[in-house]
């Protein structure tokens, strides 16, 4: 090893453009193995936030963060320290730190700083920790983006999102939003008597949703796998083995495009529970995103892109067909010979695939023309039967089936069925899946024999439930990129 200590060859280092003043002062002893706090910037204005000007507070504290800002007055140094909960601002007093005042002089915006003294407030009242000792925790080598004004390239903020989180506070605050987000919903899940259980990632053939799916190669069995397009069928065979309420939050992995909407790696909270219909499920839904809104917002009234979006219950509900009447007119329907369909939707700009039904012409139909006007949030229930083939026929129309999807601010974020429970009908669906990726749906899957041999065993009437979370995480934090919420979104590489 060089005489870079622990940075090994510095020469290497420099060539990647770093801060040569930076550089020089840098060496292993201000990389310091631990160090032990007393306080919080948060907990220090929780305590003292109503202090006036020039208050003694007598109370000692260790705070430690990152340098953000720094002011020279003669004698005096006033500094900002950010750590994980805000900010909090340093006195170094000449008169108090003696030789060391310069020293402290010497560190670095982007420097760890740990510090220990008196909470003051200063004569213009900001509370302070006034400094009688600190210590260097790292040296930053290199130069914090735009003087802490913020990170305003995209392609930097999402490739580099450290350098997001230090120098923009909406980024902290997403992230924050994001964490109450996760843990309330499983606090709602939990409290409902369901359990928390954890299925497969790598599964043998793909299944429990239409997408494309990664494809590896698992190398000591030798045989490919492919990554979970949704945990669906694992957490339906729990069912079949008798537990009543079951729930999984994690990464689903869908082979698709990168939009302000979708991530090929994203979160998906999907739960089923025994002895319910997709009515039931409605109920839970609403319920459960209300008390979300609430623990990480505030409120179930939030200001979504500058409009109000209400999250209260009761949620508005309306069908699937109703809705393209309403928004398309009366050229698409199930009672139309699919030629005409297709010419119709044709008409309107979408491109039919020559090997979609009237199911899959109707969906893009309301993709295209429907779901943008959904504001607040609204159940669409009662969906064809070909795009649905995990749900259960409806009891009043053969033709549709007991789903719905939860849609707000123009974009579906949880889907949800009656989930058939028949493995006859359960078989004739897949068999018509299977016949459509023979001509030529990539979205389509074999047969699945392992669930169906499973749904041969008896599976009591069941709700199943989807939420995207990430897409119910925008909404909370005001985003409209879901890069902005997936703290590590899909990127090309540089």
């Amino acid at each position: 090893m060089s005489d870079g200590g622990r940075f090994g060859d510095r020469s290497a280092l420099e060539a990647d453009d770093l801060a040569g003043p930076r550089l020089a002062k840098a060496d292993a002893a201000q990389f310091p193995n631990r160090f032990e706090i007393t306080a919080t910037a948060a907990e220090l204005h929780a305590e003292h936030g109503e202090l006036g000007p020039e208050a003694a507070t007598g109370q000692q504290a260790i705070v430690a963060g990152r340098l953000v800002g720094r002011r020279q007055m003669g004698k005096l140094t006033f500094a900002v320290l950010q750590d994980g909960t805000g900010r909090i601002q340093l006195l170094a007093d000449a008169s108090v730190l003696g030789d060391r005042h310069s020293e402290f002089g010497t560190l670095d915006l982007g420097d760890w700083v740990g510090a220990s003294g008196e909470v003051i407030t200063t004569r213009k009242g900001e509370l302070s920790v006034k400094a009688d000792d600190f210590t260097l925790l790292a040296k930053s080598l290199r130069e914090m983006p735009e003087k802490f004004h913020g990170v305003s390239d995209d392609e930097v903020r999402h490739r580099q999102r450290y350098l997001d989180l230090i120098a923009n506070p909406d980024a902290r605050n997403t992230m924050q939003v994001r964490s109450r987000a996760v843990r309330a919903l499983r606090e709602a899940f939990w409290s409902r008597g369901f359990i928390e259980v954890e299925t497969p990632a790598l599964e043998h053939q793909p299944s429990g949703a239409l997408a494309r799916p990664f494809l590896t190669h698992h190398n000591a069995l030798d045989q490919d796998m492919y990554l979970r397009i949704a945990m669906e069928l694992p957490l339906k065979k729990l069912i079949v083995g008798g537990a009543d309420r079951v729930f999984e939050m994690g990464r689903i992995f869908r082979n698709e495009g990168v939009s302000p909407r979708h991530n090929p790696e994203f979160t998906m909270l999907e739960a089923y529970q025994a002895h319910a219909d997709y009515r039931d499920v409605m109920e839970l839904v609403e319920s459960v995103v209300a008390e979300t809104a609430q623990s990480a917002a505030g409120s179930t009234q939030l200001t979504y892109q500058g409009k109000p979006m209400d999250f209260s219950t009761p949620w508005r509900r309306a069908s699937f067909m109703d809705l393209i009447a309403e928004h398309a007119g009366a050229g698409f329907g199930l009672q139309i010979p699919l030629s005409e369909l297709a010419a119709n939707a044709t008409a309107i700009g979408i491109e039919v695939d020559s090997s979609w039904d009237e199911g899959k012409v109707l969906a893009a139909v309301f993709d295209r023309k429907v779901e943008e006007h959904l504001w607040d949030p609204t159940f669409v229930v009662d969906y064809p039967k070909s795009i649905s083939p995990f749900a259960k026929a409806h009891r009043d129309d053969p033709r549709l089936v007991e789903r719905f999807e939860a849609v707000a601010a123009g974009r579906e974020f949880a889907n949800a069925y009656s989930e058939i429970n028949d493995p006859i009908e359960q078989r004739a669906r897949f068999e018509d899946q299977a016949k459509r990726r023979e001509a030529g749906d990539t979205e389509a899957h074999p047969i699945d024999e392992s669930y169906l041999r499973a749904l041969e065993y008896g599976m009591p009437p069941t709700g199943g439930l989807g939420i995207g979370v990430d897409r119910l995480v925008m909404m909370l934090t005001d985003q409209v990129s879901i890069r902005e919420v997936i703290l590590f979104p899909a990127m090309r590489p540089e």
